[in-house]
């Protein structure tokens, strides 16, 4: 049983560090590096090159109005501000509506080849030194490209990644209510990661490269956002964060819209582990690498199978003791055995519509990891498309 036991304790250092511990961590390193190297100070306060803000759309045409009106209202010079919009395969009436609008370039192919494909593709258009990503159904904060422009006045920043906000409803579904303090804790996350060095991969919400940094993506590519920023840090360059540039929706509709969404993450994540399998050599990368590992690939790999081997190595432990005593591993284990159960209530009561909020994170927190494995099957099948499948978003 001592090697059980060295074994459960392992995947309890896995999980913990994965989800918690690299936070801590984090939390430490920096405060360290503002004792040893002082503040940043603030630059890049009246730097405005021309930018362009490109937005890949299909099927678009119910948040075209409202789009257009959020891009004309930035807080940047409208004439250094250039909108491309690539709408290829769209047949809903997208790219004739966007015409309609004057200042906008629209480029439209019939070919629907996903989002990378139509990035590839739409990149051949742009002209100005930086360029913007977001989605057509997000709307970006007043300030958000301003602040974004910003932090490229140091050469040595190749991009730059915004947050996601999702908006907060007083009686969100488990899956807003998850949605939200999770990408909350990542925003922490990140911030701390771009102060140690580099955050780990943009949100395509809303980011930002230099426009000669970009390298064509494989078309078959999942998490085009993520590939395309890493492959910038690759180069030399760091991927920086303000949180205060931000781009806001609405939660998934649901809990099974959000594991669909979370399944095709999960699925990219296997996918960029693979493709960006240089990243994991710490002597080449140095502190990138130890970013990427703790923050990503942990929890796209080995945290959710740790999750699993804990739970197996537990009760084993646990009948060992005697499992209706109270012996340390009894208790350890039917904790576990709680968390997931109230996972479970969750489910059950959010299928009926009684949403009970304390019972929101064990539920999130099981979706989250069951996408995990799930997003490999997805891979392993070849059975993901590259065409996204939008998630149905709350009203």
């Amino acid at each position: 049983m001592t090697a059980l036991k060295i074994t459960f304790w392992i995947l309890f250092f896995v999980v913990f560090y994965a989800y918690i511990g690299y936070g801590i961590l984090l939390f430490f390193l920096i405060r360290i590096k503002r004792i040893v190297s002082g503040k940043r100070p603030e630059t890049g306060q009246d730097y405005e090159p021309d930018v362009t803000l490109f937005i890949a759309a299909y099927n678009e045409k119910d948040f075209v109005a409202e789009k257009i009106r959020n891009s004309a209202e930035l807080d940047y010079p409208k004439e250094k501000l250039h909108l491309v919009w690539v709408t290829d395969g769209s047949d809903d009436g997208t790219p004739e509506l966007l015409r309609q609008y004057p200042g906008i370039e629209v480029y439209h192919s019939p070919e629907r080849n996903g989002k990378i494909g139509a990035m590839n593709r739409g990149m051949k258009f742009v002209k100005t030194p930086i360029v913007v990503f977001c989605d057509a159904n997000t709307m970006l904060g007043h300030e958000s490209i301003r602040r974004i422009v910003r932090l490229f006045c140091d050469p040595k920043v190749g991009c730059v990644s915004g947050e996601k906000r999702i908006f907060s409803k007083e009686k969100d579904t488990a899956a807003g209510a998850g949605e939200g303090l999770y990408w909350k804790y990542e925003s922490k996350l990140k911030k701390w990661d771009a102060e140690l060095y580099s955050v780990v991969g943009a949100a395509g919400e809303l980011f930002a490269i230099r426009t000669d940094l970009y390298q064509e993506v494989e078309k078959d590519t999942l998490l085009d956002d993520f590939i395309i920023s890493l492959r910038v840090a690759q180069k030399g360059y760091t991927i920086q964060y303000d949180p205060e540039a931000y781009a806001i929706e609405t939660a998934s509709a649901n809990v099974k819209e959000e594991l669909k969404r979370k399944i095709r993450i999960s699925a990219g994540g296997i996918q960029s582990v693979i493709r960006l399998r240089s990243l994991l050599n710490i002597f080449r990368y140095g502190t990138l690498s130890f970013q990427y590992i703790s923050h990503r690939v942990l929890r796209w790999t080995f945290a959710p199978l740790s999750l699993l081997f804990m739970l197996i190595a537990g009760l084993i432990l646990a009948l060992d003791e005697g499992i209706t005593g109270l012996g340390f591993y009894n208790i350890i284990f039917w904790l576990q055995v709680a968390f997931y159960l109230a996972a479970l209530l969750g489910w059950y009561l959010e299928n009926r519509s009684v949403r009970v909020k304390l019972l929101f994170v064990p539920y999130y927190f099981f979706i989250m990891n069951l996408s995990v494995f799930l997003g490999f099957r997805r891979y392993m099948k070849r059975t993901q498309s590259v065409n996204w499948e939008r998630a149905k978003r709350a009203q």
